[in-house]
């Protein structure tokens, strides 16, 4: 007896089957879709909001930080200053009682009559975890006018931090590189303590547009330990220059040098514009810096 051969599909039914699946596969895409591109929508908003979000956290720490008067509008898209790690408030007159007991090893003072190779601290460093870690910073005092701390007039690189000699005298004592003479000092007789490693910081926006696509082209530019330039000039950025933020569609700096009734602080107010595939995000933000040395 022969055995039945198994019944498969025909190829009207397997076309007829494709033909469902791809109405019932159409179907789900149209309401999926704009649920699915809703979701990658909000992705591209948080994300674009976050690092905007860092990139404030970021400028707005060096701008309230920045050494008084040192901030230089180089540009629309190009903004530099000088922030600070330390500081406090040197002896601005000699300890005349300690003086005369310790001829051999007397107070050391800035009093802006003569150079100097060290000076007596009065006040304990604030961010500094130890005096010596401040060895080849820079001090900067009396910043009033905005080139001095660029072109060193008032700015010395730091040979040693060690202690005073007593504690009536100082709380340390900072020796110089080199003789220096500084300027009198601004009331209060307060030096600022510039990070070797970072000395003068530009933000630099280079490449703003949007692509075809709608995502920014543009790059936020965080440029350090480029040293200082007398002469302000954006500095150069490349694939060594730290990223603040990327898909940058327009960027603006702005800076009022007098703001407020006091005029006695600088504002500086970014205005900042991601894209990414069409969806944007405007960030305008203001910081501001104590101008009073």
């Amino acid at each position: 007896m022969l055995a039945r051969r198994a019944r498969g599909f025909t190829l009207v039914e397997l076309i007829v089957v494709i033909v469902i699946t791809g109405i019932l596969a159409g179907t789900l895409i149209m309401y999926f879709k704009p649920a699915l591109q809703s979701y990658l929508d909000v992705g591209r908003r948080a994300g674009m909001t976050d690092m905007a979000d860092g990139a404030v956290r970021i400028m707005s720490r060096d701008i309230r930080s920045a050494v008084s008067n040192s901030v230089r509008l180089i540009s629309g898209t190009c903004v530099e200053m000088v922030p600070a790690s330390d500081g406090g408030r040197f002896r601005a007159a000699p300890d005349t009682v300690w003086d005369a007991a310790n001829p051999g090893n007397p107070s050391m003072p800035i009093d802006g009559s003569s150079a100097v190779t060290a000076f007596d601290v009065l006040t304990p460093f604030a961010a500094t975890p130890t005096p010596a870690a401040l060895a080849s910073d820079f001090v900067v005092i009396d910043n009033q006018n905005t080139d001095d701390v660029y072109t060193g007039a008032n700015r010395a690189a730091i040979a040693s931090v060690g202690n005073a000699p007593a504690t009536s005298v100082g709380a340390a004592r900072i020796t110089l590189s080199s003789a220096k003479q500084f300027p009198i000092g601004y009331d209060g007789a307060r030096f600022v303590i510039v990070p070797n490693a970072q000395q003068a910081v530009s933000y630099v926006c280079s490449g703003v547009g949007i692509d075809a696509d709608g995502t920014g082209t543009g790059i936020l530019y965080r440029a350090s330990a480029y040293g200082f330039n007398s002469v302000a000039s954006c500095p150069v950025v490349g694939s060594g220059t730290a990223i603040v933020a990327t898909k940058i569609a327009s960027c603006g700096f702005t800076y009022s040098a007098n703001q407020g009734a006091t005029q006695q602080s600088g504002y500086v107010e970014i205005s900042l514009k991601l894209a990414d595939h069409g969806e944007s995000a405007t960030l305008n933000f203001g910081a501001h810096v104590d101008n009073v040395p």
